[in-house]
């Protein structure tokens, strides 16, 4: 029973990482929306912004649990950097 217990955990940290490395790209693709709304253009900024303040509240949930959730925290870390960033071009 142990060993396809060690099976599950192994493969939930491995589903982790993958949607870590997801949810990476995911907001990466805020690059391109930025690079648009830095010149005269302007766009969309309630979805960026609220990405980046939910992303926030992941962020710190995932390196301040007992024990850390190191793949949570890594997801949306980026999504912190890129989603304020995103918003705060759509408003320049």
């Amino acid at each position: 029973m142990e060993k396809k217990e060690e099976k599950m955990n192994k493969f939930i940290s491995i589903l982790g990482w993958i949607g870590t490395a997801m949810s990476v790209a995911m907001y990466v693709a805020y690059i391109d929306q930025i690079g648009r709304t830095l010149g005269d253009a302007t766009g969309p900024w309630i979805q960026p912004l609220v990405a980046g303040i939910n992303c926030t509240i992941w962020t710190c949930y995932g390196l301040f649990k007992t024990p850390r959730d190191l793949p949570i925290a890594f997801a949306n870390m980026p999504g912190v950097f890129f989603g304020f960033t995103a918003a705060i071009s759509a408003l320049i």
